[in-house]
């Protein structure tokens, strides 16, 4: 049995497939224009999902590496403030040897305290240095200034972790304790403890008690170095760290953009076929569906 094709079953279908090429042409030009293939869910509703995915992990990498620039400044200030220790140390045993000679008149060694006591405040000063208004060695209570001018040797100093997240599941220590570095409070080697002695013998005219602090500098200084080694290792795993995250956000761009972003010459060369096929199916409407009734009745 023949079907039957009427006039308007051919008017339905021309539009419907008119509507169709629109449509076409419309996604085609919105993603020439907007430089993007996925413009709403149901254009691809999977490549949406990796979407949203690859933009959580950039979101956190961006995270991740504003902690890794921000862990690398406090270690920088540490690093910078530990080498201007270690200049003092080695200023202060070159003083603490000179004085033990017993060849100098009092006027002398009454210079030599007078530095001492400057190398004494700027011990201090670089224990209270800051960095983003925290003092770096003062652990967790780092918003506590840990050295009083007037007696730096009393000095106990905060030993907590401060901890930045600087990948997934990574967290890293960044501080050092102020008595680690400079010496426990009462300790024989304190910076502080040896200065005072110094000054002590100094102005006791006691030679050997100027000779005796001077093993107690070496013993000190070296242990300055040792920390100051370890804060350069953290120094070094935090850059690779930061090296690792900038390859990271440089793989999850491309995948995003590989995602997410239309290659605009292929969107092009395609816009001007489906306008052409467009072109075509009003053409072809116009001979199928007859625009008048006179040309019906024709």
């Amino acid at each position: 049995m023949a079907l039957r094709v009427t006039s308007n079953m051919m008017s339905n279908q021309v539009l419907r497939n008119l509507n169709k090429n629109l449509n076409k042409m419309s996604d085609l030009q919105n993603q020439e224009s907007t430089g993007r293939k996925l413009n709403k869910p149901s254009d691809d509703p999977v490549g949406v999902t990796y979407a949203l995915r690859y933009r959580s992990e950039l979101s956190a990498n961006s995270q991740y590496q504003r902690n890794v620039d921000t862990a690398l400044g406090w270690l920088d200030t540490t690093d910078s403030v530990m080498s201007q220790a270690e200049d003092v140390m080695n200023r202060l045993k070159q003083l603490s040897v000179q004085a033990s000679s017993g060849t100098n008149p009092q006027s002398a060694l009454d210079s030599i305290g007078a530095e001492l006591q400057e190398l004494k405040k700027q011990l201090s000063d670089l224990g209270n240095t800051q960095i983003n208004g925290k003092f770096i060695f003062n652990g967790e209570t780092y918003n506590i200034k840990p050295y009083d001018a007037a007696d730096p040797a009393a000095a106990i100093t905060d030993t907590g972790a401060v901890e930045y997240t600087v990948g997934q599941g990574v967290t890293f220590q960044i501080n050092t304790s102020g008595n680690d570095f400079f010496g426990p409070k009462g300790g024989a080697d304190n910076v502080f403890n040896i200065i005072d002695k110094i000054s002590t013998a100094i102005s006791t005219g006691s030679f050997t008690g100027i000779a005796a602090e001077v093993s107690h500098i070496d013993s000190r200084l070296n242990k300055m170095v040792s920390v100051h080694a370890e804060t350069g290792a953290r120094t070094n795993r935090v850059e690779l760290m930061q090296n690792r995250l900038e390859n990271e956000d440089f793989s999850l761009t491309k995948l995003q953009s590989k995602t997410e972003d239309a290659d605009i010459a292929e969107v092009m060369i395609q816009t001007n076929i489906a306008s052409n096929i467009y072109q075509a199916s009003l053409s072809a409407g116009a001979k199928i569906i007859s625009p008048t009734l006179v040309d019906f009745i024709r």
